[in-house]
């Protein structure tokens, strides 16, 4: 029902890309930039859920670009050393508006380049609007395994796997635990979301086989989450670990709702929510993050090349101790983009195939580490394991990238958010 459903959505959204105007084809510059950025900027078009159910991620993407915007700007622009102008729409967590919005990017602000939006859902009918206009789609928060079965050429995704091998370190981490720390049963509640469902289901796929029983496995809607009944539930299954598949908010209100419920269980692993870094541990309270395991691609303690640089220009322009993955995500989606654009030379329209094409054919360092595709733009790499300990995010899987050599056996909150 799940494929079923997101074909059916592919198919709507063709039907309305078919409906809606080509954009027209602007000229580009050519030739390499340095120096003091100057001349007429380049204008670089998103479309991002500034407001709606994905606002939390969404303007912490919106913080990226800028940041990017800003250093390379520092730096000397792009070609022939022209400023960027990010020109950014808000799509209000909705897909209509976001189909709307793209094509008046092309069509009517005439942007030069196009970056991704947030979310597997929003994204899959962005890229449309990209596919059909023959532009590079280079996405930061997209990873959804339907996404990449419509053989576009333009499509590209700026993490290190896509969502249904996200959680595969961690997975294969509680598989080799000693039998006597390993979880015996395992819950599953999950949004209904191209992202977050794959995730918790290739999680599953490895410890099922190697006998963590499933004892519930629930899909939830954003606009009738139930979280407290979701929460009375698990009580009574008493699973030992809970894999939740969430975004922000429902993230925040799982674990607001399994401490009502008087219900810890041993382990608790969620997507997106615990990367989110100071709003997720302000709206919980630190103690309470204590040991909550998360996928994530980004850490701001990473020595990947220009990292340091990128945190540093964060926290000077919006403050903060940690880093958003999102933020951090963009930035490194805006890479990718601007590797493409001087490795061919070019921003023309009717030659963005050529940026497509180098990128199928290269590897692209970025603050997330080194980045490759293959040929439907699915990435090539894997994701890193965080774990919140004594308030704090950390790297703890793979060992090479870890911030810290500790691991808390499970979720050990101290009280309630």
């Amino acid at each position: 029902m799940h494929k079923l459903r997101w074909l059916v959505l592919a198919l709507l959204t063709t039907a309305v890309l078919i409906a809606a105007g080509c954009g027209d084809d602007d000229d580009g510059g050519g030739g390499g930039g340095g120096g003091e950025a100057s001349g007429d900027p380049i204008k670089i078009g998103a479309s991002l859920p500034l407001t709606g159910e994905f606002s939390e991620p969404g303007k912490a993407a919106k913080q990226g670009y800028e940041v990017w915007e800003a250093m390379v700007n520092e730096s000397g622009g792009l070609i022939d050393g022209r400023p960027v102008e990010m020109v950014i729409k808000d799509d209000q967590s909705n897909q209509n508006t976001i189909v709307a919005d793209y094509n008046a990017l092309i069509s009517q602000d005439r942007v030069d380049l196009l970056l991704g939006t947030f979310s597997s859902l929003l994204n899959l009918p962005a890229s449309a609007v990209a596919e059909r206009n023959r532009m590079l789609y280079v996405e930061p928060a997209g990873g959804a395994p339907e996404l990449f079965e419509r053989d576009f050429k333009y499509l590209f995704f700026a993490q290190q796997a896509t969502a249904d091998k996200q959680g595969e370190v961690w997975a294969n981490y509680i598989v080799d635990l000693p039998e006597n720390e390993r979880p015996k049963t395992a819950a599953y509640p999950t949004l209904d979301d191209p992202f977050a469902q794959p995730t918790s289901e290739g999680i599953e796929a490895i410890l099922e086989p190697a006998g963590i029983k499933t004892v519930y496995r629930e899909t939830y809607t954003i606009d009738n989450p139930n979280l407290d009944g979701i929460a009375s539930a698990l009580k009574a299954r008493n699973p030992d670990l809970v894999v939740h598949g969430a975004t922000f908010e429902d993230g925040v209100g799982m674990v607001r709702a399994l401490r009502k419920a008087n219900f810890t269980p041993k382990m608790l692993y969620q997507t997106t929510a615990p990367s989110l870094g100071d709003q997720y541990s302000g709206a919980l309270g630190k103690g309470t993050t204590e040991g909550i395991f998360y996928g994530v691609s980004h850490s701001k303690e990473a020595e990947t090349p220009g990292n340091p640089e990128f945190v540093a220009k964060y926290q000077e322009m919006f403050g903060g101790e940690e880093v958003p993955e999102d933020a951090a995500d963009a930035y490194a989606t805006a890479q990718v983009l601007q590797a493409a654009v001087d490795g061919v030379g070019t921003i023309e329209r009717e030659r963005q195939i050529e940026l497509a094409d180098w990128l199928r054919e290269n590897e692209v360092d970025t603050i997330l580490g080194p980045l490759s595709w293959d040929d439907l733009g699915r990435p090539e790499g894997e994701f890193l394991v965080g774990q919140w300990q004594s308030g704090v995010p950390e790297i703890i899987l793979p060992e090479e990238a870890a911030t810290t050599d500790k691991i808390i056996p499970g979720w050990q909150p101290d009280g309630a958010g």
